[in-house]
């Protein structure tokens, strides 16, 4: 649960409104006897089965609406189907968080769900600042009992709510601070929305040693708001086990920010900020090769998880970088060697194929295959020897840094996993399938080491400031990495890269995946490329080709910060 949760109840404090939603008019008696999900012990007279009807869903949410606006935490819980999560929650509302003058007025409902608005008071040692905000609750039928009851969610209370999280006014833990850019811009969550997570990650880690000194604030506390290391993240790049700083709703008094210098540029941000918004459920990085500094984090995505720098998800063939320099390291071929591509390939039972249309060519290189992104080719070669089901893993791990869990970016993130796998796993791992998982940080430093030869770990925050150590790795032979950048070049104005990559001037190269998602008709679009001193990778979960989505959005990031 959160931290510092109080279940006692605050007395009412607001007075029912007469002539719009009219609460008061709704006395259920099973509802005050306690009877139903909600927590009591009655019976129902006649249970009800099936969807709550128009009538249900008023008087539902009616009398909820009612308790929650007099302060009776205890009351409004049993109008839901999980009184025993509801009531420290609601109660934390009016206690531990200081909101008052509580207002609620519903919208017109949906179906079995109602939205409304929320208007009240936040108020702690004589100052007072108003909250406003919008949320939505669902009527369901009970399950015990039939009644009709609010299905409960924190996110009734306030959309920002999770699972464990609570409402808390008081000094904040931490003072403000005022994150700049590269080039000392201030990075704010309003001119740049996909950076307010980060933001808030920043403060919980660093505002300490910021210099600031704190206000006072009504707070969302999470119920993990662990900030440092790596998480886990869902296969399918979701919010499930990341860390998720606490969050500032209302400042009743401003704290004095400390400075906090970041790597990101401002310029390079809003170019990426704009892009994701492109395309649905799309998150992009960049990264400056030469020094490892993070030049821009967006995320796009219905759900606000920062899939960029925290999501596991499967690369598609964005991974036969890593791949091909497993290849010419190993010595089993080189750009211009043999890497033939046939139609089918097969691995231990399992057949895999190239993409439609795509024309068989026995007699290519390496190149070929690599600016074609021909998975027979790379399936074909993995079992060459002296490669074994763990010369992926420590091609990933020795040369580029990734699946070691050491990374110390200054925020939560995720360093790839790239696990050594038998059966046809390894064959899958190769073309960026299988067990692999990525996201676009991750493929990002990929391109940066591919095109440089050296793993320099990708940071938001310089080490020098809290005295971390960042991952090291031994990079890749200068052969191999002139290789690399050649076939991305070639990518990039030859291959399946071209279209997306074309109208960029100047060094260019890039790389395109597709990635099969079970249950999904469409692949996850992925693509990952350079211009200069500046590499991106992206992603866009159901997002098709490479370079139909993905693609653009690198593009439009590596236009501003070339």
């Amino acid at each position: 649960m959160g931290k510092g949760v109080k279940t006692a109840v605050v007395g009412g404090v607001f007075a029912v409104m007469v002539g719009g939603a009219g609460y008061g008019v709704y006395n259920i008696v099973s509802a005050v006897s306690g009877d139903g999900d909600g927590g009591g012990t009655g019976a129902a007279a006649t249970k009800k089965s099936g969807p709550p009807d128009e009538e249900e869903v008023e008087k539902a949410s009616g009398t909820f609406f009612a308790a929650w606006e007099k302060g009776e935490a205890t009351r409004a819980a049993s109008f839901t189907n999980n009184a025993e999560a509801a009531a420290p929650l609601l109660a934390a509302y009016g206690g531990d968080a200081r909101i008052a003058d509580v207002e609620i007025t519903p919208g017109t409902p949906a179906g079995t769900t109602v939205p409304f608005r929320v208007k009240a008071t936040v108020s702690y040692q004589g100052k007072s600042e108003p909250l406003a905000y919008k949320s939505e609750l669902t009527v369901v039928r009970g399950q015990t009992t039939g009644r009709a009851l609010v299905d409960w969610e924190p996110s009734v209370v306030h959309p920002e709510l999770e699972d464990g999280d609570t409402l808390v006014t008081g000094e904040a833990p931490q003072p403000p601070i005022e994150a700049v850019g590269r080039d000392g811009t201030v990075l704010t969550k309003e001119e740049y929305p996909s950076l307010g997570p980060i933001l808030d990650a920043l403060r919980e880690k660093y505002g300490d040693e910021a210099g600031g000194s704190p206000g006072v604030e009504l707070t969302i506390r999470r119920a993990d708001g662990s900030t440092g290391g790596s998480t886990d993240g869902s296969a399918d790049g979701s919010a499930e086990g990341a860390g998720a700083a606490d969050s500032t709703l209302v400042t009743l008094a401003k704290g004095r920010p400390g400075k906090l210098r970041t790597t990101l540029s401002a310029g390079v941000q809003a170019a990426a900020e704009k892009a994701v918004k492109r395309f649905p459920e799309s998150s992009v990085v960049a990264v400056r090769p030469s020094t490892g500094e993070v030049l821009a984090v967006a995320n796009h995505r219905a759900d606000g998880f920062d899939a960029a720098l925290q999501g596991r998800v499967a690369p598609g063939s964005t991974m036969k970088i890593i791949t091909a320099a497993m290849l010419i390291d190993n010595g089993v071929t080189s750009m211009n060697g043999p890497a033939p591509c046939p139609p089918t390939a097969t691995w231990q039972s399992q057949t895999f194929k190239n993409l439609t249309d795509m024309e068989p060519n026995e007699g290519a290189t390496l190149a070929d295959s690599f600016l074609r992104s021909c998975n027979t080719a790379f399936i074909k070669l993995v079992d060459e020897a002296p490669l074994t089901d763990s010369s992926l893993t420590q091609e990933a791990q020795e040369r580029f840094g990734l699946g070691r869990d050491d990374w110390a970016t200054g925020v939560v993130s995720f360093d790839g996993s790239v696990p050594a796998s038998g059966g046809p796993d390894r064959a899958a791992n190769a073309i960026g399938q299988g067990q692999v998982q990525m996201n676009p940080l991750n493929m990002a430093s990929v391109t940066a080491t591919a095109i440089t030869g050296t793993f320099r770990q990708p940071y938001l925050v310089s080490p020098e400031l809290d005295g971390r150590q960042l991952a090291r790795a031994k990079g890749l032979p200068a052969g191999t990495a002139s290789q690399l950048k050649e076939m991305m070049r070639l990518t990039a104005t030859q291959g399946t890269a071209a279209s997306a990559m074309s109208g960029l001037g100047g060094d260019i190269g890039a790389k395109t995946g597709s990635a099969e998602v079970d249950g999904k008709a469409t692949s996850d679009s992925w693509f990952t490329g350079f211009r200069g001193d500046v590499a991106a990778a992206a992603m866009t979960q159901q997002g098709g080709h490479g370079g139909d989505a993905a693609g653009p959005i690198v593009a439009a990031v590596l236009r501003a910060g070339g």
